[in-house]
């Protein structure tokens, strides 16, 4: 599975472009609920070495991505035009223990999170990017070749 670096290393104008666009601000996670059907909850995804999300323990998207590890996380976007664009990822999430990984996605992190948070490790098997020239869409995409 592929990590955020490891993307970025393969797609790095992609990569910069989505960091840019998550660090602006809430971006949604799409995960799905036992029934099946989506559910999206707002999020502040922390990007290191690789794409992390703390998540309060009692999260219907926590629960949900336990259950089925698949997700796509995107990015707000600034207008109903797509503004300065929009990104999204998806792949495979984690929920982690281990105190090392924790300790790289505080340090990673715009805020402090909280001891009680659960924290997922998140890999990139897909990314889009796009942004308009002139009113015109202009997509990227990247997909892992694992």
């Amino acid at each position: 599975m592929t990590t955020w670096t490891e993307f970025a290393k393969q797609a790095p104008e992609l990569a910069a472009f989505g960091e840019a666009r998550f660090k602006k601000g809430v971006a949604y996670l799409g995960t799905l609920r036992e029934d099946g059907c989506p559910r999206v909850h707002p999020v502040t995804p922390i990007i290191g070495e690789q794409l992390f999300l703390f998540m309060e323990p009692t999260s219907p998207n926590g629960k949900a991505s336990q259950r089925d590890t698949r997700y796509t996380l995107h990015c707000a976007v600034d207008d109903s035009s797509g503004g300065s664009g929009e990104f999204y990822v998806r792949g495979r999430g984690t929920l982690t223990d281990d105190p090392q990984v924790r300790a790289q996605a505080v340090a990673a992190s715009s805020y402090a999170p909280s001891d009680r948070y659960i924290l997922f490790v998140f890999t990139v098997e897909f990314a889009f990017m796009n942004t308009y020239v002139d009113g015109k869409p202009n997509p990227q995409r990247w997909q892992s070749a694992e």
